[in-house]
């Protein structure tokens, strides 16, 4: 291929890779549903060198979908095999820390986790936070508006950025690396690429938005009897006991589930609902709290974390890696008003149960912010696969006004079902952008839209 040559010559021998040399990890996101390579994989290390591999791949036709820690669920950076794939692990750094106007300038290819340890070592807080923080690159975070475990408190990714710079299909730099809260100067175009999951551009470069360490956060495990009693639960210690920087219920099924696995075992007998609650209030705040819901009969049961060590084990179950053993084994995110989130996974976990008997179906979730997490893993009968139980998920959820993504993007697993969560007008306008930013189509075509 012609284009390979001059995408060698432009960014160097080493910088692009083919065959055997691209590996298999560049053949599927987290979701597994990938099967197939790209044709190449390159690997810039600046802003220009993206600029010149689209601006090629622009002009050959050949589309081209952006790599960051592929730790996306939605199938989001899936190659078919003839894209090119840039992969921004080379173009990784963290380029300054204001410290006056609380924000870190940084790279695209650079790891959550490293961002998070850089703002802390400077004294400050980065809210984003996710369980693949070690692997998921900012970019990607960003390209899927990523929310994580503190949205609750500090938002979704989309509220943790000032600036931002990223390069259309046809190579154009879009630089806006604005450092200021308050900037009205026409339109805020770094939200057409949040969120956009690469179809309308690559991002490159970002200006995060910094906070005040929390201080210590304490966290406390609850056992809760009802789905009701966890959202009132929720209403109380935002307005008693304030300063709740996370709120995650786990189901009866998910939390004894992964409980059992990690031979852990926090209260005497089980419980319909277990509820993660952390706050940044004082330990004698806490526990006079705790011991008020209790008295009140809100909560059942409760384990306040002696240690660091502790809480992780508490969060060990939450972030439920011993779940993912089951065969074939899928993963919803999805939001609604909270208020009906309970009634919505009874109905869900009823219809799936009435196709697939001996199916394993739990919900765990943020709740705070609307989003709740099912786990589905069933034996597929004749001319029954993944989307069988996706019509059935996304099913129900239209009954109740729902969204089939929270905070995992659309990607290719669940653009069959956008139309579920958008207008007619909503899908013509995002074409339109579509096709005023890339008027050829090649940005992670097939994606989203």
């Amino acid at each position: 291929m012609m284009l390979i040559a001059d995408l060698r010559s432009a960014l160097g021998e080493g910088s692009v890779l083919t065959g055997v040399d691209i590996g298999a990890r560049h053949s599927s996101d987290m979701s597994g549903t990938g099967t197939t390579a790209p044709a190449a994989v390159i690997r810039p290390r600046t802003v220009e060198d993206v600029s010149t591999a689209l601006r090629l791949c622009n002009e050959a036709g050949v589309p081209v979908i952006a790599h960051g820690g592929l730790t996306g669920l939605a199938g989001g950076a899936n190659p078919s095999g003839n894209e090119i794939a840039i992969s921004l692990e080379l173009l990784r750094g963290i380029e300054e820390i204001d410290v006056a106007s609380a924000t870190m300038t940084v790279k695209a290819g650079t790891p959550l986790e490293e961002c998070q340890k850089a703002a802390a070592e400077a004294g400050l807080f980065l809210a984003l936070d996710l369980g693949s923080r070690g692997s998921a690159h900012i970019g990607g975070n960003l390209s899927t508006n990523a929310g994580g475990i503190r949205v609750i408190r500090y938002g979704m990714a989309r509220e943790q950025v000032l600036g931002l710079e990223a390069v259309l299909a046809d190579g154009t730099v879009i630089s806006s690396m604005n450092k200021m809260l308050k900037n009205n100067a026409g339109y805020d175009l770094k939200h057409l690429f949040i969120g956009s999951e690469g179809t309308l551009g690559v991002i490159t470069r970002a200006v995060l938005r910094l906070h005040p360490p929390p201080g210590e956060i304490t966290t406390v495990l609850c056992a809760v009897a009802s789905y009701d009693d966890v959202v009132t639960l929720l209403r109380r210690a935002q307005g008693e006991l304030g300063n709740i920087v996370a709120f995650e219920a786990m189901w009866r099924e998910y939390y004894d589930f992964n409980s059992r696995a990690l031979k852990l075992s926090f209260f005497a007998e089980p419980h319909p609902f277990c509820v993660i609650l952390e706050s940044t209030e004082g330990t004698s705040t806490i526990e006079a709290f705790l011991a008020a819901m209790m008295e009140n009969g809100l909560i059942q049961d409760a384990v306040l974390a002696q240690s660091q060590a502790q809480a992780r084990e508490i969060w060990s179950v939450r972030e439920g890696h011993p779940i993912e053993v089951l065969p074939n084994l899928l993963n919803f995110d999805v939001s609604l008003p909270i208020a009906k989130i309970g009634e919505y996974a009874t109905a869900c976990g009823k219809a799936l149960h009435a196709r697939w008997p001996s199916s394993h179906n739990s919900f765990y979730g943020h709740v705070g912010d609307s989003n709740v997490h099912i786990c589905v893993s069933v034996e597929y009968g004749p001319g029954e696969d993944m989307h069988s139980v996706d019509d059935i998920v996304y099913g129900v959820l239209k009954d109740y006004n729902g969204s089939i993504s929270a905070e995992h993007g659309i990607g290719t697993l669940k653009r069959p079902y956008l139309h579920l969560s958008r207008s007619a007008q909503e899908l013509a306008l995002m074409r339109s952008l579509k096709a005023a930013l890339d008027p050829k189509g090649t940005l992670n075509p097939g994606k989203v839209i």
